[in-house]
């Protein structure tokens, strides 16, 4: 049997990773004490990496695809083909940025401020062609962690950090420049692997699959009955992806309505319904919303 060689990022991003791919309909086992994972389907064979390492080795062809941030395959220069973006909750649909922090009281206001600086930051390369771009010589240097802290206690001039609502640098009394970068997941492949026809058969598939997964997070189907002389009524509250289905029952009288609907306007609208003569309302969650 032929194998696709998946990385799946280990750290931050691991658990919502096997969870998307649980609602894609693919079962992963995960050992503490093992870097490979155990998947119900026998043509994956499934590995854990760091994410910041994830695009060498997809690169390198010593995996077929990963899960990694278009920031790491950003800082490693990989050349890699990105088969899909993968958001993984709605609050996170606005891209994950890199930026540039200082003090609250620096005295720097901007890049140019950052002449002869030393800062910190885990993404090195993406910073130093940022400063290039700017034309600022600057000391950049590795974080291993707590990078927030280092410019909080005066250990560096300033640091650049990922943020997606800011809440945490603000919460370091620190204040954003800039934006070197933004990012998103990426399922990414090399082209080797693209060319082939099973395995971009098999990757296409997974791509799928797991965009379906994630477009029908939040989201919920309904169902409901509604007289006809009613219909129009309860059709004029209705917001759905498309139009709903609209199906006769066994009385003419009545009609069956079903749509897909944000879940988070649920709760306001079936009241609306029930008042504009809807019945018989059915909430149901969604694995895969395939568009």
């Amino acid at each position: 049997m032929r194998k696709l060689k998946l990385g799946l990022p280990k750290g931050s991003l691991q658990d919502a990773t096997i969870k998307v791919f649980e609602r894609a309909g693919f079962k992963i086992y995960v050992s503490d004490r093992s870097y490979f994972p155990s998947i119900d389907d026998g043509e994956i064979e499934p590995v854990l990496l760091r994410a910041q390492e994830m695009s060498r080795y997809v690169e390198e062809g010593a995996l077929d695809c990963g899960i990694t941030g278009a920031d790491w395959v950003l800082e490693n220069g990989s050349k890699v083909v990105p088969l899909a973006d993968l958001v993984y909750a709605k609050q996170s649909s606005v891209k994950v940025r890199w930026v540039l922090a200082v003090p609250k009281r620096s005295a720097i206001k901007s890049v140019k401020d950052l002449k002869g600086k030393k800062i910190a930051t885990e993404i090195v390369n993406v910073t130093k062609a940022y400063l290039s771009k700017n034309k600022v010589k600057a000391d950049v240097e590795f974080s291993w962690g707590a990078t927030e802290a280092k410019v909080a206690d005066g250990l560096v001039d300033a640091v650049v950090e990922l943020t997606e609502t800011g809440s945490s640098l603000r919460a370091h009394k620190l204040r954003i420049v800039s934006t070197i970068c933004e990012s998103t997941t990426q399922f990414i492949t090399n082209k080797k692997a693209i060319k082939d026809p099973w395995k971009k058969r098999k990757m296409n598939q997974i791509a799928l699959l797991l965009k379906g997964a994630i477009d029908a997070n939040n989201m919920v189907g309904l169902k409901l009955n509604v007289e006809e002389k009613n219909l129009k009524k309860v059709l004029g509250l209705l917001t759905s992806l498309k139009k709903p289905t609209i199906s006769s029952l066994s009385d003419d009288k009545w009609r069956a309505v079903e749509i897909v609907i944000d879940e988070g306007t649920v709760r306001t609208l079936i009241p609306k319904l029930k008042s504009a003569g809807a019945q018989g309302i059915i909430e149901y969650p969604l694995n895969k919303l395939i568009y």
